[in-house]
């Protein structure tokens, strides 16, 4: 499969040869990801946690609670003092104090004495009990009626309820959501050990290109690939490196695709064109391994090694480069990353409300409009008009085995969202 070995692996002005299958280049991908080492750990603060992913297990070194606490407002009590309580005959306590959250009664409680009891607030010593306000009522002065009797340990939460010491809290591979990072604070983490973001150096080249936030002027265009891709790689966990576009000149490439990182992604001068320097340049300095695959768009995609670094070449035209990135560079970065390779893209099955057709032997990406509960093929939806994509709700793959699918053909649709 490998193009680094053919005598001439210039293939500018050439065309491709042959077109490998998604499958096959998948396969290679898996291969070469299996052969990677993880990317390391860090400490990162816990307000900077959230969407990490957990490098090591979180044993918990305290229980959370660390002490027993009301569940109610009311009166701590003895369970034994008012086992006879009832709205007939209530039994009268004496309030000797008060406890809040983070203010707890000092003393011990004795027969026939009561504490009022915040929620949350710790259980005086002596007590087994919360007796709810709504089953009291004052008994003049500093005393209160208990109007019905309760059991030990009602109304109380125990020490460890939440969280036992020694207790596993996340496993390690944990991508953290909010409320993790709650838990973790619970427990008294002030930092996490978290899976370092995979460092993604990408490279546009083309001397077309203006930076982004510029204005289209004559034969100039804007870069959309650039920002796309640096919103792709955040949103699979990478770090993206994006200093600005490269010149279609093979000396500034070449110095750009060895900076230092773990995926190195090229939009732009890719294909087989005479300014598309890209796979000369791998071919010579590292390994060629694929270029050209059977898909639509993104078939100029290609990838390989540089300097032990998976590099991925994607097309300049948006749409292209978009789907070169989710089929293949978004897999590699997630896994670097030990995220789930999965698409981060929500599915539903739905029915065509009209005919989409493929010929076989050619994976296509098809845009699609969701449309009165059937969804359709996106109109003008060329490989460099990525407002499809910004106008479809999503997209259907049609594998490279099938001719497409038959309008009320009922087929699963990624979603963009």
């Amino acid at each position: 499969m490998s193009t680094s070995d053919h005598p001439n692996a210039d293939v500018r002005m050439r065309g491709f040869v042959e077109k490998v299958s998604v499958e096959a280049v998948r396969g290679w991908l898996h291969g070469e990801l299996e052969k990677l080492d993880s990317v390391s750990g860090e400490e990162v603060s816990l307000q900077e946690s959230a969407k990490r992913v957990l490098a090591v297990d979180v044993v918990s070194e305290v229980n959370v609670p660390e002490f027993e606490r009301a569940m109610m407002d009311g009166y701590a009590v003895r369970a034994i003092d008012i086992k006879s309580a009832s709205l007939r005959s209530p039994v009268l306590l004496e309030v000797v104090g008060e406890s809040f959250p983070g203010q707890a009664f000092q003393g011990i409680v004795t027969a026939g004495k009561t504490v009022r009891a915040m929620t949350g607030s710790k259980l005086p010593p002596g007590t087994d009990a919360v007796l709810p306000v709504e089953q009291t009522c004052t008994g003049g002065g500093e005393q209160v009626l208990a109007q019905q009797s309760i059991t030990p340990g009602r109304n109380v939460g125990s020490v460890g309820e939440d969280i036992r010491a020694g207790e596993v809290v996340l496993r390690a591979g944990r991508v953290l959501r909010p409320q993790d990072v709650g838990v973790l604070s619970s427990i008294g983490m002030k930092h996490v050990s978290v899976v370092r973001r995979p460092r993604v150096r990408i490279v546009v080249t083309g001397d077309e290109l203006l930076p982004a936030g510029s204005k289209p002027q004559a034969a100039r265009i804007v870069d959309a690939n650039g920002p796309m891709l640096a919103a792709l790689v955040e949103r699979d966990g990478g770090e993206p490196v994006f200093p600005g576009i490269v010149p279609d000149d093979p000396e500034a490439i070449l110095a750009a695709l060895k900076d230092d990182a773990d995926v190195i992604l090229v939009s732009g001068g890719t294909s087989v064109g005479q300014e598309d320097h890209v796979p000369t340049l791998l071919a010579e300095h590292g390994e060629l391994a694929i270029h050209g695959v059977a898909m639509r768009p993104a078939s100029p995609v290609g990838m390989g090694l540089l300097d032990g670094r998976l590099v991925f070449l994607l097309p300049g035209n948006p749409v292209a480069c978009l789907c070169g990135y989710d089929f293949f560079a978004g897999v590699a970065i997630r896994s670097r990353g030990c995220r789930a390779t999965d698409w981060p893209y929500r599915t539903v099955q739905i029915t065509l409300s009209a005919e989409i057709k493929s010929p076989t032997g050619r994976l296509d990406y098809i845009r699609m409009l969701l449309e009165q509960g059937q969804a359709k093929p996106v109109p003008k939806s060329g490989a460099s008009v990525l407002s499809s994509t910004t106008r479809a709700d999503g997209f259907v793959v049609i594998p490279a085995d099938s001719e497409g699918y038959q309008a009320g053909t009922e087929v699963e649709l990624f979603l963009y969202d």
